[in-house]
């Protein structure tokens, strides 16, 4: 029995026990039943003990910080895994980030991409929505910058719109570029103080632009991100390459499954990849469906749409 004492129990077992559900979900042979402010655990010792030490992170994050986001909920219960430790060690987060989130990698494949960055100077990050490219990708290089071993981030994406087409909204340049980069903003919000990133953005410390932009310049001293490479020519992919400057970190991620290139122009990065996988220096990671870390059921529609490219391709 584990008495939730010095925090609200809806704040760690949700609204109509939505927390709790996937905590359930995520210690499967455990009976949890919730009464009040305690917490009745059933099942054998050792997943017993497992749970408590997990459930008492819980506790002192939402003690520490008066929230508990989803994203923070799942890295501390880790989903049941015992190979996790009961805490985080130093060398396992990334970056700590709002409200306490500790951005680390969450799987073997994001482990790899974390090692190769450490490794190598200029990494390919292949792999399907979800599985955490872009997210750790930028974790990367607000911990590099932190640390001082780069000057500033360079966060870039074709501005190439999904199917839609947002020319016609009002504004400057800047105004109707920004719908094309918000997921790059997003995640730097998770992990900088909104002040901080206020900051860094109007000191040019940190730059979010189109890749058309880096056209002409060359990049020192910094941690460079291409995000949605799939979206890019070869042509573009070879110029952004060749911004490389001295002491710098590229990044490029990329969905081959998603090209939303206008007039079935044919993607560069598959072929970039193919040209640069033996390239000494350069290091490719493949992510996959074992990596997604969305809602369960983006790992099910991916699943959904490959069978179905399976079943036309066999056809």
């Amino acid at each position: 029995m584990i008495t939730i004492a010095g925090v609200d129990p809806v704040e760690i077992l949700g609204a109509n026990d939505a927390n709790l559900r996937i905590i359930r979900s995520q210690f499967p042979k455990l009976s949890l039943v919730a009464r009040g402010d305690t917490l009745k655990v059933s099942g054998a010792p050792d997943d017993i003990a497992l749970f408590e030490a997990r459930f008492a992170e819980l506790v002192a994050h939402v003690a520490r910080y008066n929230e508990l986001p989803r994203k923070v909920l799942d890295d501390i219960m880790g989903g049941g895994d015992p190979q996790r430790g009961p805490a985080d060690t130093e060398e396992d987060v990334l970056v700590y980030g709002n409200a306490g989130l500790r951005v680390k990698a969450r799987t073997p494949n994001q482990q790899r991409l974390v090692e190769a960055v450490r490794e190598s100077d200029m990494v390919f990050a292949i792999g399907p929505a979800g599985t955490g490219k872009t997210y750790t990708a930028v974790a990367l290089a607000v911990k590099a910058l932190k640390e001082r071993s780069v000057r500033r981030i360079i966060l870039t994406r074709p501005a190439v719109e999904a199917g839609e087409n947002l020319g016609f909204l009002p504004g400057d340049l800047r105004e109707k570029l920004d719908p094309y980069l918000q997921p790059l903003y997003d995640a730097l919000k998770d992990m900088l103080p909104a002040s901080r990133l206020t900051e860094y953005l109007e000191e040019g410390v940190i730059q979010i632009a189109p890749l058309a932009f880096m056209r002409g310049r060359t990049l020192d001293n910094a941690f460079v991100i291409l995000d949605e490479a799939q979206n890019a020519t070869l042509p573009q992919i070879k110029m952004f390459l060749t911004r490389m400057g001295r002491n710098a970190k590229f990044v490029i991620t990329g969905d081959v499954t998603q090209v939303d290139l206008p007039g079935h122009q044919p993607s560069g990065l598959l072929p970039a990849v193919g040209m640069l996988r033996n390239v000494q220096g350069i290091t490719v990671i493949e992510l996959d469906m074992r990596d997604v870390i969305r809602h369960e059921l983006v790992t099910r529609v991916l699943g959904a749409f490959e069978e179905k490219e399976k079943r036309e391709s066999n056809q």
